[in-house]
């Protein structure tokens, strides 16, 4: 999630001194880019899922909001220079609209960041099975899944959680965009992004448990019960629509036209 491009790649420097002659710089392989796609998405899935699922009741939505942010941050600066450091669906998709990112690669990444997803929540069942009845509270509960009406966390309708999916996806990728273009100061990109899904979290967790991600929601839907599973086309369809809307319209809103 952190670089769609890799026009902000820094050059060795006094504040980028650690090089290592050993190490192929030429861009990773598309294995390499998906390997790191999938353990970008199983970081940001479990972080937030985990945090929702063992943590939040002790500290609240604050708390996972923060944790997002910091699964950001981590995954990012760890695998963010292979892949672009996506991790999510929309940005993947939102990025080929923008013309960072090719489309012959999509499936690739849609692929890894899923699987990705599914391993993070499959762990997290395992670990909610060593707790006798946490499990079945957990799943009771959704699972920390996305929902609408009676499964949002504020009783939000239909229309007031495709309004929040739509409008904050892409302003996500807006900001995304923008941290990455060629014109932004280098370096501070998974810093800003993470910040930023911090704050959509602390608007849309009361609205509807804060997707932005169709990869976060599949996985967490799976064990989240049959009503989870009904409502799951809103966190697929409406993120890659925001998404796709902010990839299409950047350059005509952000980006310097030549006449």
């Amino acid at each position: 999630m952190a670089k769609v491009t890799n026009a902000n790649a820094a050059a060795p420097s006094a504040a980028n001194p650690v090089v290592d002659a050993d190490v192929d710089t030429r861009p990773a392989s598309l294995g390499k880019r998906v390997i790191a796609e999938l353990f970008g998405t199983f970081v940001l899935v479990g972080g937030v899922i985990g945090t929702a699922l063992f943590s939040s009741p002790n500290t609240g939505w604050l708390g996972v909001s923060l944790a997002v942010g910091l699964a950001v941050l981590g995954a990012a600066y760890a695998v963010g220079h292979i892949s672009g450091g996506h991790f999510n669906p929309a940005v993947t998709l939102g990025a080929a609209a923008s013309g960072r990112f090719a489309w012959r690669d999509v499936p690739a990444y849609l692929l890894a960041q899923i699987l990705g997803g599914l391993l993070a929540t499959t762990i997290l069942y395992v670990i909610a099975m060593g707790k006798p009845g946490f499990l079945a509270e957990a799943q009771a509960g959704g699972f920390a899944s996305n929902g609408f009406d009676e499964h949002s966390p504020g009783g939000f309708g239909l229309v007031s959680v495709i309004v929040a999916e739509l409008v904050l996806t892409a302003m996500f990728l807006y900001v995304i965009l923008g941290v990455t273009d060629r014109r932004a100061p280098t370096g501070f990109a998974p810093l800003a992004i993470g910040l930023t899904l911090t704050l959509m979290h602390l608007v849309a967790i009361p609205v509807s448990n804060a997707s932005f991600n169709p990869a976060r929601s599949i996985a967490t839907a799976v064990y989240g019960g049959t009503d989870a599973l009904v409502q799951l086309w809103v966190f697929i369809v409406v993120p890659i629509v925001g998404g796709l809307i902010a990839g299409f319209t950047y350059k005509y809103l952000f980006e310097n036209r030549r006449a």
